[in-house]
């Protein structure tokens, strides 16, 4: 579904009639977080091309946690092993070139990871840049693309319905979404976490969520951890019609948990600490708690059977993570991520299929 909500400068309006209006609730920490959510509730938004601007691990290799019932499957070992890398053309590299511009599924939700610029309008961020790298690789410039911001749980469809050619948009690799799409190889090591509000009395993925209402983006990993084990809180809506929105604990895009732990109407979020990380830095009042439960990796994902445009993507991924500490991994890494996440000293190492 595709919703067109550009005005006369081809720039989306940041709020909406569904999200404006929120009553105060019982914190006042609300900042630049809840402006950009205020996009969140939008199902597809395009992004228009004029619009463009003009403008780790250490290197690892560990499985990432399989979701509920990858355990009948043990050939899933490794699922962020990808195609190797080939600068060769395929179908689907011909469409795009035909069309002339890569249509790339992103987040403008998320500081630092992709995230409209309130000052400038301009689409930014860690994500953005290897958008931009694969765009450039395929078309000539990285400004030969289109963005078109979709929700967490719109992903995966985003994909099979051909409304996006690629989602680089936080996407955890694991066992069960690598029936649904094609990985790149990893791009990114991110783990679960739990944000907070300070002195709230929460340590972590533990048992002091025990009667607590914790916040999840529907389609996560965090939600399928939930899943597993709550340690008693409240995570699930409902389900009927008495569920109000401002009372939903899961949530199409993971910032929309933010605005309701800003508002007290949820006591926690589970989510990546990559993710988390970026708002904790937009609001001083929340802190990640705890430990990362979860090792995972974030891959670009494409429609399965487009292996063509896979291997491109694993043959720019060669180029990005190649450097060193002068790589354009790091690069983007030092502009966007180092001072939430410091002590990352390489990008994730790739790993391929034989």
């Amino acid at each position: 579904m595709t919703t067109d909500a550009t005005d006369t400068n081809g720039r989306e309006p940041y709020g909406s009639p569904e999200t404006g209006g929120r009553p105060a609730g019982r914190r006042t920490g609300v900042t630049i977080a809840a402006a950009l959510a205020l996009t969140a509730t939008l199902a597809l938004l395009p992004l228009s091309r004029d619009d463009r601007a003009t403008d780790a691990r250490e290197p690892q290799k560990v499985a990432a946690d399989a979701a509920p019932g990858a355990a009948a499957a043990p050939e899933c070992v490794e699922p962020e092993r990808s195609l190797r890398p080939s600068s060769a053309d395929g179908a689907s590299i011909a469409r795009i070139k035909a069309r002339g511009a890569l249509i790339v599924g992103i987040d403008q939700n998320s500081f630092r990871w992709g995230y409209r610029d309130p000052a400038s309008g301009t689409i930014e961020g860690f994500d953005i840049d290897l958008a931009r790298a694969i765009a450039a690789n395929i078309l000539g410039s990285p400004e030969d693309i289109i963005f078109r911001a979709i929700p967490t749980n719109q992903r995966v469809g985003a994909l099979e319905n051909d409304t996006v050619d690629l989602v680089v948009r936080t996407m955890t690799i694991n066992c069960a979404r690598i029936e649904q799409v094609a990985f790149s190889t990893a791009y990114f090591q991110a783990g679960q976490q739990v944000l907070a509000p300070k002195g709230s009395g929460i340590t972590g993925y533990d048992e002091s969520l025990s009667g607590k209402r914790v916040c999840s983006a529907e389609g996560s990993t965090a939600y399928d951890a939930l899943v597993k084990n709550s340690f008693g809180a409240t995570f699930k809506d409902k389900g009927d019609e008495t569920d109000r929105d401002e009372d939903r604990l899961t949530v199409p895009n993971q910032l929309d948990c933010l605005v309701r732990l800003q508002m007290g109407e949820v006591d926690a979020v589970v989510t990546d600490n990559a993710l988390a990380a970026g708002q904790a830095a937009q609001d001083p009042a929340v802190e990640l708690v705890g430990k990362p439960f979860t090792k995972e990796y974030y891959g670009v994902a494409a429609k399965l059977g487009n292996n063509d445009l896979v291997r491109r993507v694993n043959q720019v991924l060669v180029g990005y993570r190649a450097g060193g500490a002068d790589s354009p991994w790091m690069r983007s890494y030092n502009k966007w991520l180092e001072a939430g996440l410091p002590g990352i000293t390489a990008p994730p190492a790739a790993t391929y299929k034989d």
